[in-house]
């Protein structure tokens, strides 16, 4: 509270009042130094009559850092039983490029970047990357717990529904059957245990998921359902992660649908005739 009436009454003073005033539209806390955000607009095509060629990439690789760190606090905090499989996989839906340039341009920060080549105005990702830089220019003017401020108040709380998001990450059977789908992956659930105890009240399930034969991933629960879930939940992981490993499994889907189009396009033999009949036949 103090420091934010000080910051009005330091407002009086300074020479740039009309831009300390935007960025406060932009960001719902006064700046103390113009200087980092000044930089984290500015494009690397940038040049301006005296020929400032200082861009906002170091403040984007700041700010890309202190994002995910931003963003895994947040989820960290918001929801406490859930595995760190599904917060990394909420948090990179969060953090991913596509998301950051759409969340760029819904809170206005086309109108504030600096570019030279209007034809870089196509390219999304610089909007994307001035959102990192913009993090990265909040960190050094006031540091780590304005950041999480900022985030959750101006972008989390307005433009981001993440109630939706972890209702879609949770369903990770669906993500398993579109992945494979889209893929021509064949995909198999298989009950390996089945274990009941306590007079049949603590009843468990034991499940693999193959992917083209290959297990991918087990999962264990109080229902085929939770077990299914798991396992998904798991093989994903792996294929996300994983590159070389996903690239393996396309390869065996492929050569298993290679092999068995070729059986069905061979010829069927015709049985030989036996000797009684070759006999009947003569007579």
């Amino acid at each position: 509270m103090f420091r934010t009436v000080y910051d009005k009454i330091r407002l009086l003073f300074v020479k740039d009042k009309e831009s300390y005033l935007r960025l406060y539209k932009l960001l719902g806390f006064y700046p103390r130094r113009l200087l980092y955000y000044k930089m984290a607009f500015r494009h690397r095509s940038f040049r301006n009559h005296k020929g400032i060629t200082v861009n906002n990439e170091r403040l984007e690789f700041l700010g890309d850092a202190v994002l995910d760190a931003v963003v895994a606090d947040i989820l960290f905090r918001k929801f406490k039983k859930f595995p760190e499989g599904n917060l990394t996989n909420i948090r990179s839906k969060i953090v991913q490029r596509e998301t950051l340039n759409k969340l760029a341009l819904k809170i206005g920060l086309k109108k504030y970047l600096q570019i030279s080549s209007p034809i870089l105005t196509h390219n999304y990702n610089i909007y994307g990357n001035a959102l990192e830089a913009l993090i990265g220019a909040i960190y050094m003017d006031q540091g780590y717990k304005k950041c999480i401020e900022f985030f959750e108040k101006q972008i989390l709380g307005k433009h981001i529904n993440l109630s939706e998001i972890v209702k879609k990450e949770t369903n990770f059977k669906s993500h398993m059957l579109e992945w494979c789908q889209k893929n021509k992956v064949p995909m198999e659930f298989v009950l390996t245990k089945e274990e009941s105890k306590d007079g049949g009240r603590d009843h468990t399930f034991e499940t693999e998921l193959r992917l083209a034969g290959i297990c991918c991933g087990k999962g264990k629960g109080y229902s085929k359902k939770e077990a299914h879930q798991k396992a998904a939940q798991e093989a994903l992981t792996l294929l996300r992660t994983d590159k070389a490993f996903a690239q393996s499994i396309l390869n065996k889907a492929e050569a298993d649908a290679k092999e068995a189009q070729e059986e069905m396009e061979q010829p069927t033999p015709i049985p030989e005739a036996s000797a009684d009949l070759s006999s009947e036949a003569d007579a």
